[in-house]
């Protein structure tokens, strides 16, 4: 995976990749030989160890709507063939209360609300406008990141996140059915409780009474979906939504 990128390459845009979900599917991807771009509100890291992570990172914050034709720009300048062959719409933001609580309708203010669906939501359509020619270029596949507290209400997750995902899951709808005649296909995913760095406490008793499988999730295992949704293994399968959950949706 060292060296140039040639036009042959596949190419992924990921946004939220330094943690979690994104960190494992940045390894998986690269794996596979795919070339990643990652989306970061911070400047480079030295710290990140991948290959050619310095030539795939892009600085921008997805909160700035204003932002995002830069953004798609600045994509475009680094596709070496004018193909983007896939978008993996990962980035989200779930704010807490000054004591780490869930944030309901009560608590959550017009700046709470802006910001987690500007991240979470608006910038994900916006992004995908701007980026349609090139990923209808590659007959591409854009994965949406929903979650499982878009559908129920989650001891956690506060009010605006959920909105975002529910609305999320819409917008992949909305996706499928506008830009399949283009030849590009929309899904999302939707994890439930994933062994990541930001788990809440009380994690556990979910797990022990809503999760059949009895265990959380691995990022691995997301990334492993979101893979076969960038594939041709998935050519025709287009506006789903995969439940990532061991059965606690059921």
């Amino acid at each position: 995976m060292i060296g140039e990128v040639k036009e042959t390459d596949r190419i992924l845009l990921l946004t939220g990749a330094s943690r979690g979900i994104g960190h494992a599917t940045v390894k998986l991807f690269q794996e596979k030989g795919w070339r990643i771009l990652t989306v970061s509100r911070q400047p480079f890291s030295e710290e990140c160890r991948w290959p050619m992570a310095q030539w795939g990172h892009i600085q921008a914050d997805l909160a700035d709507l204003d932002a995002i034709p830069a953004l798609a720009a600045e994509v475009r300048r680094r596709l070496p063939a004018g193909k983007l062959h896939a978008l993996v719409n990962n980035a989200g933001i779930s704010p807490k209360g000054p004591e780490g609580e869930r944030l309901s309708v009560l608590t959550s203010d017009a700046s709470i609300w802006n910001k987690v669906l500007n991240v979470n939501l608006v910038s994900t359509a916006l992004l995908a406008r701007e980026l349609i020619p090139e990923l209808t270029a590659a007959r591409g596949s854009i994965v949406n990141v929903t979650s499982i507290v878009g559908s129920r209400v989650h001891p956690f997750a506060g009010v605006a996140y959920a909105a975002s995902k529910a609305g999320l899951a819409s917008l992949t709808r909305e996706m499928a059915h506008e830009f399949g005649p283009l030849g590009v296909r929309a899904n999302a995913i939707a994890p439930g409780e994933i062994d990541t760095s930001i788990l809440s406490p009380g994690t556990e008793d979910i797990v022990a009474r809503l999760v059949p499988l009895g265990r959380l999730g691995d990022p691995r295992e997301v990334a492993e979906t979101i893979h076969f949704l960038c594939s041709d293994a998935s050519s025709y399968i287009t506006g789903s939504e995969i439940h990532i959950n061991g059965g606690q949706h059921v």
